[in-house]
């Protein structure tokens, strides 16, 4: 069974993905490098330290993501944002040095507990831009996001804080993500009918 979710949790994230590669190729999406970047070297040491730790399948889902995460970054460089801030710049600064400590400590635990706080702080210039920008992301791919971790942690081959954590964070945050851009595509959508009515 846990080799099953394992599975389904991987194939639901190249099902979320799919959306977001095609709006990324047709000018809808416009991914943040800097974000994906600080992902995908994270979610690579979280899959790193879930499997030390006796993760089994379902760290699996996390190992994809962060492959899927670089392959995104790749594209972002061509045609995702343009603008660079210095809190997008403290992020990747904050993984850089995420990952030194990993390497330092060589304890599972802090690392990937120093690898959720930087991830939360490296989906600030995506939530800063889609906050302006709520169009410019594709909302199904965060949900999936959000639901393959979900099911990832049922099929974790031992429950502990070093293997429910990352997943747990990556649940929470992806939600909390649609929530806010479903809210500020409403907010946007009623200031421009607004607009329009008092031309």
């Amino acid at each position: 069974m846990d080799t099953f979710l394992g599975v389904f949790a991987i194939a639901l994230g190249f099902v979320g993905y799919a959306p977001y590669f095609r709006d990324i190729f047709l000018g809808k999406t416009k991914p943040h490098a800097y974000t994906w970047f600080v992902w995908g070297l994270l979610t690579g040491i979280a899959f790193v330290g879930q499997m030390v730790d006796g993760g089994g399948a379902g760290a699996w889902v996390t190992g994809v993501t962060a492959a899927m995460c670089m392959v995104i970054v790749l594209f972002a460089l061509k045609w995702g944002e343009k603008q660079i801030t210095i809190s997008d710049k403290v992020s990747l600064v904050g993984a850089l040095v995420a990952v030194g400590l990993w390497y330092m400590t060589d304890d599972p635990l802090l690392a990937v507990v120093i690898i959720t706080v930087i991830d939360l702080f490296g989906f600030y210039p995506t939530f800063r831009k889609s906050f302006y920008k709520p169009g410019e992301e594709t909302m199904a791919t965060y949900v999936i996001g959000g639901l393959k971790f979900f099911i990832a942690l049922f099929a974790l081959g031992n429950y502990s804080v070093v293997t429910v954590l990352y997943p747990l964070s990556l649940v929470v945050s992806n939600w909390v993500f649609v929530v806010m851009i479903a809210i500020r595509r409403k907010q946007l959508a009623e200031i421009k009918s607004k607009q329009i009515s008092n031309i």
